[in-house]
């Protein structure tokens, strides 16, 4: 059995795929595993969410003294995930990111050290955070669309001066259940428009750098993302194994699944 090792930086749209997909506190699609195991490949993954490729960009690896004591429920968005450094410091076959991260993650700038945060559903947070929240940081504007490119290409001429491992990025599917727009006057921030405009932005950044892309928007697209997707941004069983799949076409394109290179990264 050959062994790889994959590094996710990334959030639910990796997560579900590559690693494990439960609905209703059952595991529906088991991941990348399910597909290599039979060809005779075991993966190990390692995975930590993202807040976005300039927070990751500006993350020391400790988190900041300023949070001590902030125990805030970020569930998914831990601070020791937020502030590491570890995808540039791991060795990996390939590492798997998103654009996802570059409009779902809305981020805030501590007012006095200047690092980034993602205080994530902080509406729901006791009054004693919110208050804190709104007096050390302050919000930071959505990032553009040549903004987040230009943080990605740094993190990809990061990881390329340590490995030569290559680098998947996962764009975004621009179906939206239950939305049928037909005159985008006054929608310019409408899901559907700002995914096209992000995936369009990484094509360029392919073109650029040599990246590869998984295209989520595809595969989703050709098979039926109505009945593919859950909502904006989660997929069915079906829809996760269809992206592992493509995930696991690109490494065996990319020479990641031979022998010769699984026994090198071993």
């Amino acid at each position: 059995m050959r062994r790889i090792t994959l590094f996710l930086k990334g959030n639910v749209d990796v997560y579900d795929s590559l690693h494990s997909c439960r609905l209703g506190g059952r595991v529906t699609w088991n991941g990348l595993n399910e597909i290599l195991r039979p060809q005779g490949v075991s993966v190990r993954l390692k995975h930590e969410t993202s807040t976005g490729a300039q927070a990751l960009l500006e993350a020391g690896g400790d988190v900041p003294a300023e949070l001590a004591g902030f125990d805030a429920p970020l569930r998914a968005y831990p601070l020791e995930s937020q502030f590491s450094a570890r995808l540039f410091a791991s060795d990996a076959d390939a590492f798997v990111l998103s654009v996802m991260p570059e409009i779902a993650a809305r981020l805030v700038r501590h007012r006095e050290k200047g690092f980034l945060f993602f205080p994530y559903e902080a509406a729901s947070w006791p009054a004693p955070l919110r208050e804190r929240l709104a007096r050390e940081f302050v919000e930071v504007p959505p990032s553009t669309v040549e903004q987040s490119m230009e943080a990605l290409e740094g993190v990809l001429e990061r990881l390329a001066a340590r490995s030569d491992a290559p680098v998947l990025i996962y764009n975004l599917s621009c179906a939206a259940p239950g939305e049928f727009i037909h005159c985008h006057l006054g929608l310019e921030d409408a899901f559907s428009t700002v995914a096209r405009r992000f995936n369009l932005g990484l094509i360029e950044l392919s073109a650029r750098s040599g990246v590869s892309i998984v295209d989520v928007d595809a595969v989703l697209a050709r098979a039926g993302a109505d009945r593919l997707k859950l909502d904006a941004t989660h997929l069915a069983p079906e829809g996760c194994r269809l992206v592992a799949q493509e995930v696991a076409r690109i490494l065996a394109d990319l020479g990641v699944l031979e022998e010769e290179r699984a026994c090198a990264r071993a």
